[in-house]
C-alpha cells in the first residue's frame, strides 16, 4: 500500500467519480481505476461499488477512508515539524554584566 494509491483512493470517494477524480488528480481514467482494482486485490476485498452514475464505498472501503485520512494527516504533519525544526534560529544576543 503506498502513500500515493491511499491518495488516490480518497480523491475517488470524494468525488465519487473515477473521471472527475482522475482529471482532478491528472491522470488518464483507466490508470486511476487500475491503481485502486490493484488496492482492491493487495486487501482481498472489494472497497467500491462501481455504480452507472457514481462510486459507493463498501463497509470496508468505508474502514479504509477513515484509516487514508489519518494516515496522511499524520503525514502531512510529521513534514511540517521536521521542515520547521530544520530552519536556523538566527537573531540578536545581548550578554549584560
Amino acid at each position: 500500500m503506498e502513500l500515493r494509491v491511499l491518495n488516490y483512493f480518497l480523491t475517488v470517494a470524494r468525488e465519487e467519480s473515477f473521471s472527475w477524480a482522475a482529471e482532478k488528480l491528472h491522470l488518464s481514467q483507466p490508470t486511476l481505476s487500475r491503481q485502486l482494482k490493484d488496492l482492491e486485490d493487495e486487501f482481498g476485498k472489494q472497497l467500491l461499488i462501481r455504480e452507472p452514475r457514481r462510486i459507493l464505498l463498501t463497509d470496508d472501503g468505508e474502514l479504509l477512508r477513515r484509516r487514508a485520512e489519518e494516515i496522511l494527516s499524520l503525514v502531512e504533519k510529521t513534514e511540517g515539524e521536521l521542515m520547521s525544526s530544520n530552519e536556523d534560529i538566527s537573531g540578536d544576543i545581548h550578554i549584560g554584566a
